[in-house]
């Protein structure tokens, strides 16, 4: 499965970005104000939420969460120029006392307490971040990127802002949205009715990010394993059987807690039943 692992984070600080790469020779470039609205708009961003902001910059991202969500939020960056102009925008925009912005290693802060992770970062620096933002960010985290993508995970969504006025590149922006799926990786087993008896099955688990994979276990009854996905905790997949030349499809949804499973079955006539299963062997 492809949930890496920290590793190789030891890059210097003057790698740590703000938009663009925040070093002498490489200017900041700023989100504009549209593409802000949108990253939070796609994030769902709202009282409840703490947004952490990786390379703030002026501080604008973390602010306007704050001034027009209600939520609360940290800005990381590398120039204390910038981390001072953002801390002055706050306080002229009311917002101080639910944002806070530090001079920092991106890469070295602690995430876990973000519900939302925002970005703007050169490629490199993301793929050194995946690792963390996969295994210390909770299950159902958001993270939003303006314009850049990380290689081999491939978004929940996203969308393109047009930005009549952006000063380079085309007239428009992209943003992506990636939803943290829960660990589902494993052998799974659960028993269903079947009239007057019960059917056990067993299924295998693979997971490569948001994408599930399956096959069957030599603990029951199983089928081929269709459309397998994780949004958060949610996880929903078909399973596909052909019993004595009938094709039997079940939809199997739930929500993925430690080692349990719980949710709903849909069989093949339409009947829905609860689901819950138990992870009996961990890969």
């Amino acid at each position: 499965m492809t949930f890496l692992r920290p590793a190789g984070l030891a890059l210097v600080l003057a790698l740590s970005t703000s938009a663009t790469a925040q070093t002498p020779d490489v200017p900041f470039v700023p989100t504009p104000p549209v593409v802000v609205d949108a990253m939070l708009k796609l994030a769902g961003v709202g009282p409840d939420d703490y947004v952490i902001d990786l390379g703030s910059g002026d501080g604008r991202i973390v602010i306007a969460a704050a001034r027009k969500h209600g939520a609360r939020g940290f800005g990381v960056e590398i120039d204390p120029a910038l981390v001072g102009a953002a801390q002055r925008e706050a306080r002229r925009q009311g917002v101080d006392g639910r944002v806070e912005f530090k001079m920092d290693d991106l890469l070295q802060i602690d995430i876990g307490r973000a519900t939302v992770v925002t970005m703007y970062l050169y490629p490199r620096l993301m793929l050194a971040m995946r690792p963390r933002l996969i295994t210390e960010l909770k299950p159902g985290a958001r993270i939003v990127s303006h314009e850049f993508t990380m290689e081999g995970w491939e978004p929940d969504a996203r969308m393109t802002v047009p930005v009549p006025d952006k000063p380079y590149g085309p007239p428009s922006s992209e943003v992506l949205l990636w939803i943290v799926p829960a660990d589902a990786r494993g052998v799974w087993q659960w028993r269903l009715p079947a009239g007057t008896a019960t059917v056990d099955y067993e299924i295998a688990l693979s997971q490569d990010f948001q994408k599930l994979g399956g096959t069957p276990g030599p603990g029951g009854r199983s089928g081929r394993m269709e459309a397998g996905a994780m949004k958060g905790e949610e996880i929903r997949f078909f399973l596909i059987a052909d019993e004595g030349g009938r094709v039997l499809r079940q939809e199997y949804r739930g929500r993925v807690g430690g080692d349990s499973i719980r949710g709903i079955v849909r069989l093949a006539d339409g009947e829905e039943l609860p689901w819950s299963a138990t992870r009996v062997r961990k890969q």
